[in-house]
Formats: structure tokens, sequence, C-alpha cells
């Protein structure tokens, strides 16, 4: 059982937040007297315990204070990408039921032109304008003590809409107190990894994503110090973990590949000592990364498979994950089922097909029916849209994204093995595998490199990597053809959106 106003009353002057650019913080006091007055706001607008709140900013103190304003209040609390465009962003406002939407002066101005819900409130985190209310200012007025109502609220996130428009996952309201702790949060990151409140967490993920806001929540009810960051970048990290102390941090692979691609001469002056615990999720990472950053951090790696769905989780430490490598762990609760979408038969050891998790909790997508509908089985098993397989002592393996999947003259071929092999190519910072049509077999291996020096895209830097990809594996898994980009579109937690790759070969 614990909550930030805990520790407002046990270590009122503790550090609860801070950002790592600016130094701005908040101490777990004044966390606690900010939620509460923005708990009474949100009461005095007339929302009641079910209600809906969303928040459309970049990564600042308020953003982590309105979050628990609104647990204490009973209310759902939307996070929305600043990324997207104004008409993504008013559906998902219409679609969550938002009563109020708070943003900032960087991503008001994103909403230019959108059809915002009528009746919603806007507040922005500056000076008021027209139109905007101003949130220091209203909640200024309002006592920085608790509510007479108290309830748990949720977040109710929408999937990052990587292979499709977002989905939200509404959880129930279960009336649990303000104070108990999400289950898996507990075991994730107090249990297998140690966090507690000596904890310096680094928070360097954009916080409208479910894992960094999760586990900057996380932080704070269990009274450690949270050092955010405005945007990932490697260096800076590195050298945050030595200025801090910081013991525990949440990272996406991608985050690794940046890192492991830093000069030597850096990454040698790194100070990582104080790392006690590092959890990673959120996309596969490829083995050979994996199996450097343990050589570099030491085995403190905590790896997860989830979804937002919260259907189900596998967990494998780093010494697990050393005899079983490219494995993401086994069930933590319930079982996992590999099943055959033809026929619906489960797959023994060894076999590939689509990922269910069994006698885990159920879910369903807000407001869409017909994705609840496809993503579970009669037998009450369920998906996240993904494939792999199991070994002999029930290790799952993950191979791509159902979506993705090519079909080559007939032979599935699994992206997701292709750019491990090539993200391991000194040339590469980033790659993405996906097929594209080919009028005899049907489907082909395509390739699109970021390569670590733009210079050097051309000719000879393809035929080097296809070289390299095809002596690693079977031709038939390797591009023909490679194109180069100054960038590949991934969210800033470090999914790759790679339909908005594909998607230009294939006819709509």
């Amino acid at each position: 059982m614990s909550h930030p106003y805990i520790h407002a009353a046990a270590t009122p002057d503790k550090i609860a937040l801070q950002m790592a650019g600016s130094g701005e913080r908040l101490t777990y006091a004044q966390l606690d007297a900010r939620s509460n007055q923005g708990a009474h706001l949100l009461r005095g607008l007339g929302l009641q315990i079910g209600g809906n709140i969303a928040l459309l900013m970049e990564n600042r103190l308020e953003f982590v204070e309105i979050c628990w304003a609104a647990q204490r209040s009973g209310l759902y609390y939307t996070p929305i990408s600043r990324f997207l465009k104004p008409d993504e962003i008013a559906f998902i406002l219409a679609d969550c039921g938002a009563q109020a939407l708070i943003v900032s002066p960087a991503t008001w101005p994103v909403l230019a032109g959108a059809d915002l819900p009528a009746g919603l409130a806007v507040f922005i985190t500056g000076a008021a304008a027209p139109g905007l209310r101003s949130w220091p200012h209203e909640t200024s007025r309002y006592p920085a003590t608790p509510i007479n109502d108290q309830a748990t609220g949720v977040d109710l996130l929408y999937s990052s809409g990587t292979t499709g428009r977002p989905k939200g996952v509404k959880a129930a309201l279960r009336g649990q107190p303000i104070e108990q702790l999400h289950p898996l949060l507990k075991v994730l990151g107090c249990d297998m990894i140690g966090m507690d409140s000596n904890t310096v967490y680094l928070s360097p993920a954009p916080l409208y994503h479910a894992a960094p806001l999760r586990f900057t929540m996380l932080s704070c009810a269990i009274g450690a110090t949270t050092i955010i960051m405005e945007k990932f970048d490697p260096e800076a990290f590195l050298d945050l973990i030595g200025a801090h102390g910081v013991t525990h941090t949440q990272v996406v692979p991608t985050m690794f590949v940046r890192l492991l691609k830093l000069p030597p001469e850096i990454r040698a002056q790194a100070r990582v000592s104080t790392l006690r615990g590092a959890i990673h999720a959120a996309a596969p990472c490829p083995p050979d990364v994996k199996m450097a950053m343990i050589d570099w951090w030491g085995p403190i790696l905590l790896e997860y498979y989830a979804g937002t769905e919260g259907n189900g989780v596998t967990i494998i430490s780093s010494s697990e994950w050393l005899t079983h490598r490219g494995s993401v762990g086994r069930a933590a609760a319930g079982s996992i089922k590999i099943v055959d979408d033809e026929t619906g038969e489960v797959l023994p050891a060894g076999a590939v097909g689509s990922i269910y998790f069994a006698g885990g909790p159920g879910f369903e997508y807000h407001n869409n029916p017909a994705a609840t509908a496809k993503a579970h089985t009669p037998q009450g098993r369920s998906t996240l849209g993904d494939i792999g397989f199991l070994d002999a002592e029930n290790y799952l393996y993950l191979t791509d994204r159902k979506a993705y999947t090519i079909i080559s003259g007939g032979v599935n071929i699994y992206p997701q093995e292709t750019e491990d092999v090539l993200i391991g190519h000194p040339a590469v910072m980033d790659v993405a595998v996906f097929g594209i049509p080919d009028e005899d077999l049907g489907e082909r291996v395509h390739a699109v490199v970021q390569p670590m020096d733009g210079a050097q895209a051309g000719a000879a830097l393809e035929a080097e990597l296809i070289a390299y990809c095809q002596a690693k594996l079977s031709k038939l898994k390797c591009p023909a053809r490679i194109e180069f980009a100054a960038e590949l579109p991934r969210t800033p937690t470090g999914k790759l959106m790679k339909r908005l790759l594909r998607d230009r070969y294939w006819p709509k």
C-alpha cells in the first residue's frame, strides 16, 4: 500500500520528480498538494467517478501531476501522442469521451483546425489564452487537501496505431483503495528488480505511452525519485545515470541500439555502476543487441512481453535469457497457447503460430466490438496479434507481427529475423523489412535502412548489406533490394510504424 500522499507526510521535502534538462522539480509535498488541487478542479467541472480527461503535452512535470489528480478522483485519464494528426487526436477525444483536455503551449498549435468535441473544457499549462483556461491559475484557487470522495482512477490508453487506427483499452474501475499498487507493476518493478523508496528512476521515453507512464507512476507511488528526460538522447542518458546515481530505468530496444552505436570512448567513460535494474519491452530485442547490453551493464536486464490490453504477460530475467537466448520469457499468470489460425488447433512446442493468452484477464477495445471479437476465440483466449513459438520449457519466442508476415512463393518469412541480422552491421543505425508485391512470388523481401552515415548510402553499401545478410540467412529471407532513408518512422517509444513504409508499395 503506497501513494504520494503517504510520502508527502513522511518525507515532504524529498524530490519526487525532476526534469532532466531544465532541472525543474517537484517535492512530494508539492506533488500531493497540486494533485489535490487538480482533483478539486475536476470535481468542480462536474467530472464524477468514471469520467474522463485527456492530456496532450510533451514530457513535463504537470503531466504526472495531472495524472495523479485523476488517479485520486476515480477518473480515466487518456494521454495522447502529440505527434498524431489533428483528426486522429479529435477521434481519440471523442472516442474516449473526454470531458476536459489539458494541453501545453507547445502542443496547443497541433490542434489547429481540429474538430474538438462539443462541450470539451480545454486548459493550458501556461497563461490563459483565447478559448483556453490556465491550469495552474485555476487549480491555485482550490484547497490542497483531498476531495471528500477520493476513488481510484486508471489510465485509458490507445494503441500506437502501428498496424491501423488506434484502439482504446478501457479497464473496469474496481474500487480498490487509491493506495493499492498495480499488481503487475509491483511484480516487475518492486519484486523483480527491487525498486523501492531509495530508487532513483530514469524515465527516458514519452509519458503518453503505457510503460513509461505506468513505471513513472509506480516510482511516485513507492516514494522514489524520478528523473524525466524531455527527449531521449543516448549520450545524455548515460550522463544522467552518472550524475544522479540512477538505479533503475525502463527502455526500449531502439535505445539499446543507439547506446551501443555511440563511439567506444563515450561508452568507456560512462558511469553505469549504480544501475541495479533495467526493464525493457515494447518491441522485440535483437539477441546480439541484448547480449551486448548484458556484457556492458551486467545481468540486470528484465524483459517482459505484454500489451496495453493487460491480458497476460511473460517475464524473463537476464540469467534465464542467457540459457534461453532470444526468448521473452514464460507466462507469469495463466498460460500461453500457440494456435493455428486456420484450424484453431493448439500447436506443439517449436511450431510457429498465433500467440494467445489463456486464463488471464479479459479486455475489450473501447467502442470497438469488432476488434474485440477479432482478438478473442470462443475458448476465451486472447491475442495481441503477434506470432511466435514455445520451446519445450514453455519459454516464448516472438517471430513477428501477424500483419507483417511475408508470404513469398508460399513460404512464410518473418521480417524480424532479417532485421535482427541487418541491425548488427556497423553501418546500420535502423532497419525495416517488409514484403512488397512480386508477380511471380506474390511477395518479396524488401528493406529500408537508415545508415549510420548518410553519405554512405548508395549501391556499394546496398551490395555489402545484401551480401552480409545472405552470409547469415538463406537467400529467400534476404532483401533483393535495399533503399536508404534519413530516418525511419518510429514512435518515440521505439515502435516501428512499418505500415507507413509498406503501404507505399501496395494498392489501396
